[in-house]
């Protein structure tokens, strides 16, 4: 006499989820209607940004010695020492590296 067991499936009893507060929003108000002022232009005033003007063309063939210039002088002096450094490291190297080479065969 072979019996068979029901499976009994357990459910975990059901959480209630946590309530989230909902804030309330203040009523929407009107803003008063902005009057919007208009002025009159010439069409020179309107025009105007695009004027051609002489006196930028003579300033820009001027050369000046500004502050910026010297900073730029001072980093160019900077890299092309560090480059010619650098240029003698790798002179100084070639040459142990030939001298070794050379005493190898002797």
């Amino acid at each position: 006499m072979a019996t068979t067991k029901k499976t009994v499936k357990k459910s975990a009893p059901a959480k209630a989820a946590p309530r989230k507060t909902v804030a309330k929003k203040a009523p929407a108000r009107k803003r008063p209607a902005k009057k919007r002022t208009t002025s009159k232009k010439t069409a020179s005033q309107q025009m105007r940004s695009f004027k051609v003007y002489t006196n930028d063309t003579k300033t820009f063939r001027k050369v000046r010695f500004t502050r910026q210039t010297l900073y730029w002088t001072i980093l160019l002096a900077v890299i092309m020492i560090t480059q010619f450094w650098i240029l003698n490291i790798q002179l100084e190297i070639s040459q142990l590296t030939n001298e070794l080479i050379s005493s190898q065969y002797e």
